[in-house]
């Protein structure tokens, strides 16, 4: 089975450079790099699909001479094949949708080193996940970090894309050298480690440990190296910028499934290093937090679409970090149904998520195409002239919000759940932890509603506040399948909740080293009244559809009539008196003035019939602004005064490296 699993990332490789090596042919290279990368997407999901139910545990281990402590070592587990499901089953769905939007967006653009690198994006992410070795894992994620940033820098024309680049580019080799601490660090095992009595090469997984000091240690790296992948706050700040550049597709499958790599490692990590202290529980529930409450704040301050929706990429691994936060917490204090539904509710979410905001990007790409800007402020009405875009964006963002009957009220209530049993049948430890864990999740969901409301109502009702709105027309099938397959996704599990979380008593019991049968137990009991709370939710959307068609249907009998209602004197309202993003958010921002430090621009009036008034927010990343750009400025300016060692002469190069190898030498013999 692991060959047929491994077979998948070969052939989205291989038509990847199939795409780019008939450039020379612009038309011919796109569809080979879309339709080869969707396929080949299809035939791993399938091949996932079939692992899990098998209950599949294949494993392969090949040597790799000449590397030290490098062997081709890749394994199949719960774990492995949870992440593998998103990663195909978005790659080829955005493959589909970025074949159209390219078309459009780009016309005339020779797409083969897109698709090359889109390609290779999705196998080493696949890659991974499958990894079984340091070093493997270490090229693989070199490799999806450069590739991604390849993707990103699409537009590389453009200055505000480049500086993107670099911020991006910066953040993820930052995250890698972290990384490769970590692994040495590991590789040493410390006391009790199993290094020195287990075959195979020295990096191999099966040969990682640490105890004590080390382990903590190890945390901690993970912590950061993973964290700036995932986006945690404050290593979040690419996030905000490398999105907004991307093409949309790239953004939904970078946000959906790329930045989850990072919790996989978190996850990975923290089952080989044993039973885990309760600050490490405590450490992973106030990242959350933190992440959760800055990133929806930030998120309800925006007027880019895209940016807002980067940020709520931050709210939601929060919201990740959370329910791992309860699990390990569950597991430090003895109290097995927090430790199991906690971290089953963390992990779920991560599917979750990676249905709903790959379905607000793709939705908000093809609205932002189709009205030729990202500013919601210069969006609205567009609900009338996209339907089908309007009604998958609402299904998204009601997922995200958490709002049953959808698959993010399920994840969100299991993370609650979890919290509310360690409150009560923990100790005062437990039971403070798990106030944190509600408190934040409970600010996070009603700003999350706030945020959302504003979007949608902004961006899609009212009336076009530009002619571009106003000529907006729906995109093709191609974007807008896509978009409504997920939204039918995050409908089918919200509704089927009860099933799908007890489907994944394998992982759970897996992660949280439970007996199989106790997770089954304990998942079966946290999710008995799913169903009752899905089908009142269905019912409510049931009834609410109909009297939608039953209106429709009797309107269509008669030639609807139009007339003005009574408008407080205004006969002929103008779309500059609707609501704003910046005066629709503005009470909740003032609220929280301190932490957001907004900057404002107005023109007071002071005339009893004024002619103009100018008002202008801006909340700028404080944590971009007020801490990396001034240390990365510092360090810049330092290092430019060692400039005259870079001269420009070869044999001056040499000496340095001969002197560099000489006190290696020297240090070695001594």
């Amino acid at each position: 089975m692991i060959l047929l699993l491994l077979a998948a990332p070969a052939f989205i490789v291989a038509a990847g450079i199939i795409s780019a090596a008939a450039a020379r042919n612009p038309k011919l290279s796109h569809r080979l790099g879309s339709a080869g990368i969707a396929g080949a997407s299809v035939a791993g999901l399938a091949a996932t699909a079939a692992a899990l139910i098998a209950g599949d545990t294949s494993s392969l281990w090949l040597p790799w001479n000449g590397v030290i402590g490098a062997s081709f070592s890749v394994a199949f587990d719960p774990l492995t094949g949870f992440f593998l499901l998103p990663i195909y089953g978005l790659a080829a769905l955005c493959a589909v949708y970025g074949a159209s939007y390219l078309t459009h967006a780009h016309p005339g653009r020779s797409t083969g080193s897109h698709w090359l690198f889109y390609g290779l994006l999705t196998a080493s992410m696949a890659l991974v996940v499958m990894a079984r070795n340091g070093v493997l894992f270490l090229v693989a994620w070199e490799v999806m970090s450069l590739s991604s940033w390849q993707l990103v820098t699409f537009q590389h024309e453009r200055e505000e894309t480049r500086e993107a680049g670099v911020t991006y580019l910066v953040a993820t080799q930052i995250g890698t050298a972290f990384l490769l601490v970590l692994f040495l660090l590991m590789a040493g095992g410390g006391p009790g480690a199993a290094g020195a009595d287990t075959p195979g090469a020295a990096l191999d997984f099966s040969n990682l440990s640490a105890t004590g000091p080390a382990a903590s240690a190890v945390f901690l790296l993970a912590l950061i190296g993973f964290g700036t992948k995932a986006g945690i706050v404050p290593l979040h700040v690419w996030l905000p910028e490398a999105h907004p550049a991307a093409p949309s597709h790239v953004s939904a499958l970078m946000s959906g499934v790329m930045i989850k790599t990072g919790i996989y490692g978190i996850v990975r990590i923290v089952t080989l290093l044993g039973a885990p202290p309760a600050w490490w529980g405590w450490t992973l529930a106030a990242v959350g937090a933190v992440s959760g409450v800055v990133g929806v704040l930030f998120a309800l301050a925006q007027h880019d679409i895209k940016r807002l929706l980067a940020y709520h990429s931050v709210e939601n691994i929060g919201i990740i970090c959370l329910g791992l936060g309860a699990g390990l917490l569950g597991t430090s204090y003895g109290l097995p149904v927090m430790a199991v539904v906690g971290m089953t509710g963390g992990l779920l979410h991560v599917m979750n998520h990676a249905l709903f905001k790959s379905l607000l990007f793709m939705g908000a790409g093809t609205a932002s195409h189709a009205a030729g800007t990202r500013d919601m402020d210069r969006l609205g009405g567009l609900a009338r002239r996209m339907p089908m875009t309007a009604v998958a964006f609402l299904v998204g963002a009601a997922a995200i919000c958490g709002l049953p009957p959808l698959n993010g009220f399920v994840s969100e209530l299991l993370v609650f759940l979890g919290a509310f049993h360690g409150a009560a049948a923990g100790s005062a430890q437990a039971a403070a932890a798990a106030g944190l864990v509600v408190a934040s999740l409970a600010l996070i969901g009603g700003l999350a509603v706030a945020c959302f409301t504003k979007v949608f109502g902004i961006s899609f009702l009212g009336e076009p506040r530009t002619p571009a709105a106003a000529a907006a027309i729906e995109g093709g099938p191609a974007l807008v399948v896509p978009a409504l397959l997920l939204a039918a996704a995050c409908a089918a599990v919200g509704i089927l909740g009860f099933v799908v979380v007890g489907l994944l008593a394998p992982l759970a019991a897996t992660v949280t080293a439970t007996a199989g049968t106790e997770a089954a137990a304990i998942i079966a009991s946290a999710s008995a009244g799913f169903g009752k709370v899905t089908a009142a939710a269905g019912a409510f959307v049931l009834i609410g559809a109909a009297l939608v068609g039953l209106r429709a249907g009797l309107l269509s009998r008669r030639a609807p009539r139009r007339a003005g209602t009574w408008d407080c004197g205004y006969t002929l309202p103008s779309a500059r008196m609707q609501y704003t993003s910046s005066s629709f958010a503005q009470p909740l921002l003032e609220m929280f003035r301190f932490p957001l430090a907004t900057v404002r621009k107005w023109k007071p009036i002071r005339e009893l019939f004024p002619r103009r008034a100018e008002f202008e927010s801006h909340t700028p990343d404080v944590f971009s602004q007020g801490f990396f750009r001034p240390v990365f400025s510092g360090a810049g300016n330092i290092l430019s005064r060692l400039r005259w060692l870079q001269h420009g002469r070869l044999q001056v190069y040499v000496l340095y490296l001969a002197a560099t190898l000489l006190v290696v030498i020297v240090w070695k013999l001594t």
